[in-house]
């Protein structure tokens, strides 16, 4: 967002408490939704949960058409509609919700950089694997992609949303490379997190931050998605800290979220994935 966009944001935000009606749009969850976007749509539940703050997660076919930004998630809270992670964060931090605030600037500058290496490698090697992998393309990123809808506004969506990513992918270098580069991609990408991660419970020590919320969204998502082969699954599991890591995120914020709501909470968070 531009400077006085964000300005603007945090202005609005902060006017008004977080209400108990929140609410996360994303794609359907067990026929539409890819690896991508589920992995964006992790990443945000998890950093609302980290905050404590109370979401409802709706699904719906056309929530890509219904962000503000053609991307997903999105929130609908109150008057404000916000799209993805990044936004939502400054959004909330209006609030009086920040998970970063403890940090210096130093370390603030650092976490920064990593979040940049996570969208700038997983993030890209997801949408390149789903959209330029023919096998992964015609397996399962097309069926997908393409469920909710009729002949011929299917078949066209695909075309567009297949042109837009390789335009991308041409864009920012990535358009020659192979599929074996791209795993090593993620492969120095786990990497440098697990050498930042070390033996710490979360990236910046005991507490958890936005960069943990957004690398368990992109890590879990990728243990826990079954693609044409396991080669991307099988760089991230070379890395025990971060299956630790992952392990650690879901049962802190998900499974025990999930007990407290049934125990008669108020929490309203949807039920998270399990990591076997």
């Amino acid at each position: 967002m531009s400077l006085v966009t964000d300005a603007f944001v945090s202005q609005i935000a902060a006017v008004e408490p977080w209400p108990e009606n929140a609410t996360l749009y994303q794609p359907l969850k067990s026929e539409q939704v890819l690896l991508s976007d589920n992995a964006s749509c992790l990443a945000v539940q998890a950093f609302l949960r980290m905050c404590n703050l109370p979401v409802q997660v709706v699904c719906r076919a056309n929530a890509e058409y219904m962000s503000p930004s053609g991307k997903v998630p999105f929130i609908h809270v109150g008057n404000q509609v916000v799209s993805e992670l990044g936004p939502i964060v400054q959004f909330v931090k209006a609030k009086g919700n920040s998970l970063s605030d403890g940090l210096d600037e130093v370390q603030k500058a650092e976490m920064k950089a990593y979040m940049e290496l996570v969208n700038n490698m997983l993030l890209t090697a997801e949408l390149y694997i789903q959209w330029c992998d023919e096998a992964t393309l015609e397996e399962i990123t097309q069926p997908r992609y393409s469920s909710p809808y009729s002949w011929p506004l299917n078949y066209v969506l695909v075309l567009q949303k297949k042109w837009e990513i390789k335009r991308k992918m041409k864009a920012i270098g990535w358009a020659g490379k192979t599929l074996d580069q791209v795993y090593e991609d993620v492969d120095q990408c786990c990497q440098a997190l697990s050498q930042r991660l070390g033996s710490q419970p979360y990236f910046f020590n005991k507490q958890p931050t936005e960069l943990d919320a957004l690398v368990f969204g992109h890590l879990f998502t990728i243990l826990t998605t079954q693609l044409t082969n396991d080669e991307l699954r099988e760089k991230v599991k070379s890395y025990n800290n971060l299956i630790g890591f992952c392990r650690r995120i879901e049962q802190n914020y998900f499974e025990d979220h999930d007990r407290d709501s049934t125990s008669g909470s108020s929490t309203r968070l949807s039920k998270g994935p399990v990591l076997a």
